[in-house]
């Protein structure tokens, strides 16, 4: 696409959405939109990350692989960030993979570019290392939560942060798919996703949810849900 085009696209993405205008303009002539297909790898775990992902609303999942083959998700990126943040921090690779878990679009950008521009300092270094911290939040807060609480309350956090970067309270995902990013067996998933459809929470039929009530799925939800919210509202929501 030409860089022209690029220019006039709706900037949906909250990082490149908060850069000054002269900031963005630099960028353009290395940002290539991409749609992202449903369970696209973004980048293998121990191989060199060669782009990074400023995501609109697209979602993506960052997945630890065991050797016995299980799985779990440790974190999740969607218009809020960007994937491949390594690459900033010198490693080039890590021992998780990205794949993307709800099919959007987004804007790439080669890795050394971003190294480049992040080495500039500035605005895109200071959001970049903001995001971090807010990620990190979310990776630490998960690893509690998915050791200390039930999993009615993961699945209930987990769906209000899906729903938060999807800006809807309707989605398609499969038992099998829960129990991967909730570390725990798919009758697990059963036995939790029944417990909130009968207390009239949310629906959940052929792997479409809906939450028919929110205020009482925060309420089911541990703490860990509002503690990322609040903590990626301070640091990328007020840019003081």
């Amino acid at each position: 696409m030409a860089v022209s085009k690029v220019a006039h696209l709706p900037i949906k993405n909250k990082i490149l959405a908060s850069l000054s205008t002269t900031e963005y303009q630099r960028l353009i002539p290395h940002l290539e939109p991409v749609h992202l297909k449903f369970k696209q790898v973004l980048y293998e775990a121990g191989e060199p990350i060669t782009h990074v992902y400023f995501l609109n609303h697209a979602i993506a999942s960052l997945v630890s692989n065991q050797e016995d083959g299980s799985s779990v998700e440790s974190g999740l990126v969607s218009n809020d960030g960007m994937v491949g943040l390594p690459v900033i921090w010198g490693g080039r690779s890590t021992t998780t993979s990205a794949f993307v878990q709800v099919p959007n679009s987004g804007m790439r950008m080669k890795a050394d570019v971003l190294i480049a521009e992040f080495n500039r300092g500035g605005e895109l270094q200071r959001l970049l290392l903001r995001y971090t911290q807010a990620l990190f939040t979310q990776v630490t807060q998960t690893a509690a939560c998915n050791r200390l609480h039930t999993i009615e309350e993961r699945l209930a956090r987990w769906l209000l942060l899906i729903s938060d970067r999807m800006q809807s309270d309707t989605f398609s995902l499969t038992q099998e798919f829960l129990a991967q990013m909730l570390g725990c067996r798919r009758s697990g998933v059963t036995v939790a996703a029944g417990t909130l459809s009968r207390a009239g929470i949310i629906s959940y039929k052929r792997g479409n949810i809906n939450i028919l009530n929110r205020d009482d799925l925060e309420d089911t939800s541990c703490e860990c849900y509002s503690i990322i919210k609040n903590e990626y509202a301070r640091l990328l929501e007020t840019q003081s």
